[in-house]
């Protein structure tokens, strides 16, 4: 049975659509495929001005030219989130706490903290018992004869190793997808009045539990090695503390990036095998031929799980704000210009690509900007790929012949590509 995953878009309507663009009226076809308004953008209008006076970036150099220059571009959002949001709401005051948008020296001690906690030695560690997780769902999936590849898998694997890092009682981990949902979901573009009171009630419940996690911890503290709840209660040795709002806001951004984008890597990279059944077969037989071998299966899965990463990125989109007069890709930017970073674009720039468009799991050199780049760099980026790697090769070892059922249902946003079902079987 096939399906029409990602529809086609002709040139002449991407062209249409490209020439005017707007971030704030994004039409479903667009959503279902960007790639080609993305490519249409890239040609001709590379540096897309908005209607509210934004821009809107598709070419990778430009991309990274924004990356490396932190001290132009700034991630802190209270100015673009205070009229979206209101000052003092709970979407308010979490995304602009939040690690990710934030800029030095809050950036700097938040990050230094997760850090010392996310050590080779310590996602090492994790191995095992992620290992073990997903042969428990696939087990399940094997004895019913398939299931849904984003609510029984995917969204499964980040859900329990996020919430073993932060430690979150097992009866406590049921709200997290949809809370996650509702928070990053009002991230998007454009968000309804019930869209943003639904973001407002999952990080006020969400605050909830932490708070009673971080007290039960700061009586009981765990590795500060390994646990990231109590390295970020501790803090530095040298004395340095987060606030009980920066820690709170933080755990909550932990829980939903790694949740998030995690789910859509492995998701996406599981849809896409079935959609490009020539890079299937190039996996399936050189996983056949490793066998055994784990060292040789993670030379092989590791540029498979970058690939797909580049191919259908997790997150799509990122933001910056330019604090001063300045350029990019030769066009000029004032003070205070919103700059909106196109991470789906610039993975799929032929600039950069090779054959872009093509899924190659043998591609090399792939730069990809999934995990972003510069001292925003994703924290958690080896812990996802060793998720995806283990989690994508262990199900197509399990389910060779696995087929989707049905076609699968997108999520229908604009920052965050991934599916929100795909029901399949397992021959």
């Amino acid at each position: 049975m096939t399906f029409d995953i990602t529809p086609p878009m002709a040139p002449t309507r991407a062209r249409a659509i490209a020439q005017s663009f707007d971030l704030r009226a994004l039409q479903p076809e667009f959503l279902a495929n960007p790639y080609p308004v993305y490519a249409a953008l890239r040609a001709h209008e590379p540096v897309r001005r908005m209607p509210d006076g934004s821009v809107f970036l598709t070419r990778c150099a430009d991309l990274m030219a924004v990356y490396r220059d932190a001290q132009t571009f700034s991630s802190d959002k209270q100015v673009e989130f205070a009229p979206k949001y209101g000052v003092g709401s709970a979407l308010f005051e979490h995304h602009t706490t939040s690690l990710v948008f934030n800029d030095p020296p809050l950036h700097t001690r938040v990050r230094r903290l997760i850090m010392g906690a996310l050590t080779r030695r310590a996602i090492a560690d994790m191995e095992p018992g992620l290992i073990a997780l997903v042969d428990q769902l696939l087990d399940e999936m094997d004895a019913r004869g398939g299931g849904d590849l984003i609510e029984d898998f995917a969204s499964a694997i980040p859900v329990e190793i996020i919430g073993n890092l932060l430690d979150v009682p097992h009866e406590d981990r049921g709200p997290l997808r949809a809370w996650s949902l509702a928070i990053l979901g009002a991230l998007e573009p454009t968000i309804t009045p019930a869209q943003q009171a639904l973001g407002n009630q999952a990080v006020t419940e969400m605050l909830a539990c932490l708070r009673t996690l971080v007290a039960q911890r700061r009586r009981q503290p765990g590795d500060p090695e390994r646990d990231v709840l109590t390295r970020l209660i501790q803090g530095e040795a040298s004395g340095e503390q987060l606030s009980e709002v920066e820690l709170l806001q933080n755990c909550i951004f932990l829980l939903n990036a790694g949740h998030e984008t995690t789910t859509n890597l492995i998701g996406n990279g599981l849809i896409a095998l079935q959609e490009h059944p020539q890079a299937r077969g190039f996996l399936h037989t050189a996983l056949q031929h490793t066998a055994g071998d784990g060292a040789a299966q993670e030379a092989v899965l590791t540029p498979a799980v970058d690939e797909f990463l580049r191919f259908e990125s997790s997150n799509q989109l990122g933001n910056r704000r330019a604090v001063k007069d300045t350029q990019v890709g030769g066009i000029d930017l004032s003070a205070g210009t919103l700059v909106t970073l196109c991470i789906g674009a610039a993975n799929r720039d032929p600039a950069q690509f090779d054959h872009p468009d093509v899924l190659d799991l043998a591609r090399e050199n792939n730069k990809h900007l999934a995990f972003g780049f510069g001292i925003h760099q994703c924290a958690g980026l080896s812990l996802a790929r060793l998720e995806g790697r283990i989690a994508i090769g262990r199900f197509l070892q399990r389910f060779p012949d696995f087929q989707l059922t049905e076609a699968p249902q997108r999520g229908g946003r604009a920052r965050f590509r991934g599916f929100l079902r795909a029901p399949f079987s397992v021959v």
